[in-house]
């Protein structure tokens, strides 16, 4: 996922006393890259501490979402029969960096192998990839995956369209929003469409106009994941936002979760704990407050709180080292 500048939020309650001392420092997405582990556990309930565990969790919450809409496919609209929502899912996963070669390789790992069947045989997946260039690559790493069809947003045809059981947009930029608006409503619908890792960030979708919006909101997260930083005068504590659902349902009713590090006698344990729950998707402002009065709790300055978009293995501790 590539980072984005986050713009100053409106002022935060107890934002005062809390940054007496100093002047607010500017806050900014950053991006840190994920190591690898050799853990392959699926638990839905707590973020992964490894990339294999990411990319597991975002697969068994996806395959066990798309299961129903793919064997049991909506009718066409007629005169008897309204129209119906169109399954669209959303799902965000870290990347190691925001080079090509690490998008195709995290598509090929989470698509080349879904467990999820069609009426007993493997669905068909069609990737429609950014641009060109990244096709290019998609294509080769793909050469050998029979179910999955490549192409790219500018010059994918009606006909590939007709053929795909599932269509997956991946990395798609916010100037490509209309055009993935149309295809998406009138060429794919009533089949079951994925918005895999959007380039923008989640808090510019206020900014989109013309019902791009609204359109964008129509998609259900099932699986997404952000770090999060916040500093005081002399220490840090680290957390993440997350969301991970099972059959479409988020894993035990809980919706979106923050979790911060545990901290013992000043020291970071590494183990998450929840410290507040959103049933929708919490905005920038929202989580600053959370963490603010958490740090406030303990320390009397809190310095600033940095946003982190892409897993970290120092986010969750000693855990996702290898």
């Amino acid at each position: 996922m590539a980072s984005h500048l986050l713009k100053p939020s409106s002022p935060l309650p107890h934002q005062t006393y809390l940054l007496s001392l100093q002047k607010p420092v500017p806050r900014r997405l950053t991006v840190l890259s994920l190591s690898s582990s050799s853990s392959t556990s699926t638990t839905t309930t707590t973020p992964p501490s490894s990339r294999e565990e990411a990319i597991s969790q975002a697969k068994l919450s996806l395959s066990t979402t798309l299961k129903k809409p793919l064997n049991n496919p909506m009718p066409l609209p007629s005169r008897r029969l309204k129209k119906l929502s169109q399954p669209r899912y959303r799902v965000e996963i870290p990347l190691v960096d925001d080079s090509p070669d690490s998008l195709v390789r995290l598509a090929f790992e989470v698509f080349s192998g879904l467990p999820v069947t069609r009426k007993g045989s493997t669905p068909t997946v069609l990737i429609i990839w950014p641009n060109a260039t990244v096709l290019q690559l998609a294509q080769q790493a793909f050469d050998s995956v029979a179910s999955v069809t490549n192409s790219d947003l500018g010059s994918v045809t009606a006909g590939v369209l007709s053929s795909a059981d599932l269509a997956v947009f991946l990395a798609p930029e916010a100037s490509m929003l209309e055009e993935f608006r149309r295809v998406t409503t009138t060429l794919l619908y009533p089949k079951p469409v994925v918005l895999f890792n959007p380039k923008w960030g989640f808090e510019e979708e206020k900014g989109f106009g013309d019902g791009l919006g609204s359109f964008v909101g129509s998609f259900d997260v099932v699986y997404s994941f952000m770090g999060l930083e916040v500093r005081g005068l002399i220490r840090r504590r680290k957390g993440v936002v997350f969301k991970c659902a099972r059959d479409g349902v988020a894993a035990g009713g809980e919706g979106w979760l923050v979790m911060v590090e545990e901290e013992e006698e000043g020291r970071t344990k590494g183990e998450l704990k929840v410290v507040s729950r959103f049933k929708r998707r919490p905005t920038i402002g929202e989580v600053e407050s959370v963490l603010y009065n958490l740090m406030a709790a303990s320390s009397p300055v809190t310095k600033s709180v940095k946003f982190i978009r892409d897993l970290a293995s120092s986010v969750v501790g000693n855990k996702g080292k290898q």
